[in-house]
């Protein structure tokens, strides 16, 4: 699929690659720091295209190919760029959402769900900003990050460590989902491993105990990690997301 290139209403541009097929069309919302590119999303293109089902990725601004600096970015601006993306599909589609991804498909599951046909997370992290990031500081880092803005985590996927921005914590408190109702009238299907070390089960878990819906099924895969990509992680998902698509 040929990248292209869109800008959105705040100005930022973004990349994306789109194939067409028959609906509901399924749309990948990659992870922080992760780009359009990664196994899962081009795993989940193949299938797609053979299914022929209509299939939508993107690059959040300053991720892969979008333009934009990351350290700028925040949840809200990601936020806001997938509904960008959104746009470029027609009709309900099902949101695959990885990581932090998951926790956009659920922002945007919430705010339209009338746009949502159906929602597959991978290893789901709402609100990680706070209970992860946040909560995992000590004293010296959250004064630093109050002095200086930015603080410096090590990355165990990249020699570059991770540049936590006290805009990124902030901003975050204002899109958190397991605070309040959290009603997912559309099928809901959460995939989850026992060995990820970035996003614990207790998480899904406690997804799967707050979320309010009628279809709501989460799979506990026993060994897998957090990139839940191996051959079998992969059939998981493209199981799920026919299943939801119908």
């Amino acid at each position: 699929m040929t990248v292209q290139h869109f800008n959105t209403p705040e100005g930022r541009r973004i990349a994306f690659a789109r194939l067409p097929g028959r609906g509901p069309g399924v749309v990948f919302l990659g992870g922080f720091r992760s780009d359009m590119t990664g196994t899962k999303a081009q795993a989940l293109e193949g299938w797609a295209r053979a299914a022929g089902r209509a299939f939508l990725r993107f690059d959040y601004s300053g991720h892969g190919a979008s333009g934009g600096d990351f350290e700028q970015g925040c949840i809200g601006d990601w936020l806001a760029d997938a509904r960008a993306a959104l746009r470029l599909s027609e009709g309900p589609q099902v949101l695959v959402g990885s990581s932090m991804g998951g926790w956009l498909a659920l922002l945007l599951a919430r705010e339209a769900p009338e746009r949502v046909a159906g929602l597959v997370t991978i290893a789901a992290a709402p609100d990680f900003t706070e209970d992860s990031m946040w909560a995992g500081f000590d004293e010296v880092q959250r004064a630093t990050l109050a002095r200086d803005g930015r603080v410096e985590q090590p990355s165990e996927y990249s020699d570059e460590p991770y540049v936590i921005t006290r805009r990124l914590i902030e901003d975050g408190r204002r899109h958190l989902v397991l605070r309040e109702p959290l009603r997912l009238p559309m099928p809901v299907r959460m995939l989850q491993g026992t060995a990820d070390a970035d996003v614990p089960q207790a998480v899904a878990l406690r997804l799967l105990a707050h979320a309010e819906g009628a279809d709501m099924h989460l799979t506990l895969v026993k060994g897998a990690d957090h990139r839940f990509s191996t051959p079998a992680c992969l059939r998981l998902i493209e199981e799920a997301v026919a299943e939801v698509a119908g």
